[in-house]
């Protein structure tokens, strides 16, 4: 692969890394749980505001109550004193308060139906929420695995593709290896036979080449032919015992005595 081919899949790599961060749907899925969340949290916000709307409703029913029978005891109490004028004052008071106990409980019973829906609306909400919650991780769990499976199918891709570069490349090094073994045995034969000249030899070494090949021969005749004798008189001098002396090693080569 060339330089240029390897900055282009860089390049692309890159792009691709960018556009994956900008279209990750797991950040999209977080988003809008965490829009829900809100939502059921102004709810919930809500339904406690009602709530506590109520309460006050209640302490304040509770409160016109006492009055109510405060006032009719007042009442009672004029009529056994003979004071008609105190006890129709308690009566008058006892039915405005009546009127007001009547707008009040109005007003609850309004609020503990706005709370009632209020409940079943967050209940609602919040099972939705659950809901998409338990979706929403599965969808990010399935991404995941589906992107790292991606990367991995990609990694092994590159490592095939470069697996082929170097075999390619370990092809023609041992084209290379070859052929240079071949000139190199080439030249030795050419080198050998005096067909090429080297150079760097001494003058008249070919000749040289030739004697010692020839004076290695007639060792080798000498060698064999004092075998045969020692064979044919018993003597085993080619493989007495003198070898296996420690300094036997300094006698190798040497005629003996």
């Amino acid at each position: 692969m060339s330089f240029a081919s390897r900055l282009r899949v860089v390049f692309r790599s890159k792009a691709n890394q960018a556009l994956d961060r900008m279209e990750d749907p797991r950040e999209a899925l977080d988003d809008s749980y965490e829009q829900q969340l809100k939502m059921l949290q102004k709810v919930r916000q809500g339904l406690a505001e009602v709530a506590t709307a109520g309460k006050r409703l209640e302490l304040q029913g509770q409160e016109l109550g006492t009055r109510h029978r405060r006032l009719a005891d007042q009442a009672e109490e004029a009529l056994n004193q003979g004071r008609d004028d105190l006890a129709r004052t308690a009566l008058e008071r006892r039915v405005l308060v009546e009127t007001e106990v009547a707008s009040l409980r109005d007003q609850y019973a309004a609020l503990r139906t706005q709370q009632a829906q209020l409940q079943d609306n967050e209940r609602r909400l919040a099972q939705r929420v659950a809901a998409f919650r338990t979706e929403k991780e599965t969808m990010k769990a399935t991404y995941a695995a589906s992107r790292a499976r991606v990367q991995a199918n990609e990694a092994a891709a590159n490592i095939g593709s470069e697996i082929s570069n170097v075999g390619a490349n370990l092809d023609r090094a041992r084209d290379r290896v070859a052929q240079m073994q071949a000139r190199a045995a080439a030249t030795d034969d050419l080198i050998a036979s005096g067909a090429l000249n080297d150079a760097t030899a001494t003058p008249d070494a070919d000749l040289d080449r030739q004697l010692s090949a020839g004076a290695t021969q007639s060792a080798v005749d000498r060698q064999l032919q004092s075998m045969k004798d020692a064979r044919s008189t018993n003597r085993g001098q080619a493989s007495g015992g003198r070898g296996t002396e420690p300094d036997a090693w300094l006698t190798i080569g040497q005629s003996p005595n």
